[in-house]
């Protein structure tokens, strides 16, 4: 089957990109001796997991159900990182982890007799208080007030004896000058402490898939941090490991004329790419451009009945039609691992496809898939 006939909406992610992107990740740990983790909150599309796993170290989770999922079907390391760990499941989670990284000095003491009997590597998040992103407060862990992460104020001199490693993560979608500077604040606040771990962990937001990202400048911080301070380095990114590599099929239900031409879509920015109206974020479309670029401009909506629920402005070289096609792109990371039924809307359906465009069908979704979230 190829994409123009997978009924719609569905996801499809594109396994020769997916592919491309983990090969570069892969070159980078065969060139400085890093590891990089696949953040599974980005992309978890465990069917890709044997491909990836083939080129990556690892995974890192958000909680319980990630780290069982990355221990169950990736063959690799498995790093959990949450602000806090339930007593109910801090046992469980132990023993499907191979490192455990701690928010706060409060869960590093709670938790560490079990976790060093567990025998599971043991981290502290640092916050360098160091921010690099100019417009997006919302995705700032160095903002003011963050929960994220030990400051060098808080930090007691007597908790780098309790830990393997340290664990900074400050951006989001960035180049690796950002993550120079970062490192910069990094040594000047906690040095002398990196002196004294096994490993420091980058965390994520590196954008080393995008095709401007300076990958000499990541590769000189990577063996900065590994020469100065004799430890292993890890990053965990999720978009670079999935970036352009999926797409959202869908079809146009209606066009509502009121001031402007909106298609109504099968597709929903509210349900199935949540990012467009939290980060905000405009996904390109294929042959679709910015408003009034092309001779034909629509705004694209869904079938929900929230008001806001709009993609965005686009305009195209021809009318567009009711039945017609359109196809959202760098649709894999942040889309079906955040995609809800607001309004009893059903989940796109999943699909693989082959570097000759043969499109496998991984899951659909239907009626009991909706109401079993539901009791």
């Amino acid at each position: 089957m190829k994409i123009e006939q997978i009924p719609t909406p569905a996801y499809i992610v594109d396994l020769k990109k997916l592919k491309a992107n983990a090969l570069l990740l892969s070159q980078i740990q065969e060139e400085t001796g890093c590891k990089i983790l696949l953040a599974q909150k980005a992309y978890s599309l465990y069917a890709t997991y044997p491909l990836l796993a083939q080129y990556l170290a690892g995974t890192t989770a958000s909680g319980l159900y990630e780290a069982r999922l990355g221990r169950e079907e990736f063959a690799g390391e498995a790093h959990v990182f949450a602000p806090a760990f339930k007593d109910s499941e801090i046992d469980e989670l132990l023993s499907v982890s191979d490192h455990i990284v701690f928010n706060s000095e409060r869960q590093l003491r709670k938790h560490y007799t079990k976790a060093r009997a567990a025998g599971v590597s043991i981290g502290l998040r640092i916050n360098p208080e160091c921010s690099t992103q100019d417009e997006q407060a919302l995705y700032d862990p160095c903002a003011f007030g963050s929960r994220f992460g030990v400051t060098l104020d808080k930090f007691s001199p007597d908790l780098i004896e309790l830990v393997d490693g340290l664990h900074f993560h400050t951006l989001c979608e960035q180049n690796s000058d950002d993550l120079a500077t970062t490192l910069q604040a990094v040594e000047a606040k906690f040095g002398a402490y990196l002196h004294q771990v096994k490993w420091v962990n980058f965390g994520g937001g590196h954008h080393i898939t995008r095709e401007d990202y300076d990958l000499d400048l990541l590769k000189s911080c990577i063996r900065h941090i590994q020469e100065t301070y004799g430890v292993e380095v890890y990053l965990e990114p999720g978009e670079a490991v999935a970036l352009q590599a999926g797409y959202l099929a869908t079809e146009v239900l209606d066009i509502v004329e009121n001031g402007i031409e909106t298609l109504v879509l099968d597709a929903s920015a509210t349900c199935h790419m949540p990012d467009v109206l939290e980060m905000p974020y405009r996904p390109p479309l294929r042959g679709g451009d910015q408003p009034n670029v092309k001779a034909h401009t629509y705004r694209l909506s869904s079938n929900t009945c929230l008001t806001g629920d709009i993609i965005g402005d686009y305009s195209f070289d021809a009318p567009v039609a009711i039945g017609d096609r359109l196809y959202f792109e760098d649709m894999a990371i942040y889309s079906f691992v955040k995609n809800n039924t607001f309004n009893g809307i059903g989940l796109p359906s999943l699909y693989t496809m082959d570097k000759d465009g043969d499109c496998q069908l991984i899951k659909a979704f239907g009626y009991e898939d909706f109401k079993m979230r539901l009791g």
